[in-house]
């Protein structure tokens, strides 16, 4: 790794940081209570290398194939103490694999897929793969669009239901992402009060993975716990990985 690009990327950390602490800070919230989870997907094994020297240990990864193989390059450069979490879409035939590196998925949004996940953590579990259930949480459309994933939130008490109720998965909460050209404020409200919803039927279902670059500070008022951001840290140009 170059001297340069770890420079680059610490200078840029400690500028996301510190805008993070500022919009807990304005939104009357406890300082340390969002996690700051950068998004490492599509870049090169030896920029999480870089966040882990300055402190990180979990990343967000959104295509199996390319997050499969930075987990086991990383793993056999002896960084054990890295979390993964799955933050794209996900389709069913990539559950199993999944489920043997991922600490969370933040793509829930189906039936199909919960069970999907709760069979491949149950094997990895059987087979040593992995120490503990396979947290999920569930993507929630804010805009009905099928498209662009998620559950509508009409359908949101029942699925999970399902994913609470599923072995080899515990169910932490939900995730969503702003319809495009919406006003985030209006969106993370809606997100914030389906939370709430949710939090009172789950209790424990207390991760509520929003807000990215543009718009970080927006959920953060909205009660996000977890913010999800790359281009902030690692750029916008991808680099393919292997």
């Amino acid at each position: 790794m170059s001297d340069e690009r770890a420079t680059q990327i610490a200078t840029a950390l400690a500028g996301v940081r510190e805008r993070l602490d500022r919009a807990v800070a304005a939104a009357g919230r406890a300082a340390g209570e969002v996690q700051l989870l950068p998004v490492t997907k599509f870049f090169p094994a030896s920029d999480v290398r870089i966040l882990h020297d300055l402190g990180c240990r979990e990343f967000g990864e959104s295509r199996e194939q390319e997050a499969s193989a930075k987990v086991a390059e990383l793993r056999d450069a002896g960084l054990a103490d890295l979390r993964w979490h799955m933050i794209g879409r996900l389709q069913r035939n990539k559950a199993r694999a999944v489920a043997r590196w991922a600490f969370a998925v933040h793509s829930v949004d189906s039936d199909r897929l919960v069970d999907a996940l709760a069979a491949g953590a149950v094997a990895a579990l059987d087979a040593g793969e992995r120490a503990e259930p396979l947290r999920v949480l569930l993507q929630v459309s804010l805009d009905g669009d099928p498209t662009r994933g998620g559950v509508p939130l009409a359908d949101l008490p029942v699925l999970a239901e399902r994913a609470a109720g599923a072995d080899g998965l515990t169910l932490a909460g939900l995730m969503a992402v702003p319809p495009l050209g919406a006003d985030p404020d209006a969106a993370f409200a809606s997100l914030g009060a389906a939370h709430q919803d949710l939090m009172r039927v789950h209790p424990r279902a207390r991760t509520l993975s929003a807000g990215m670059t543009g718009d970080l500070e927006s959920a953060v008022r909205h009660g996000s716990t977890c913010v999800r951001v790359g281009t902030a840290l690692l750029g916008s140009r991808p680099i393919t990985s292997k």
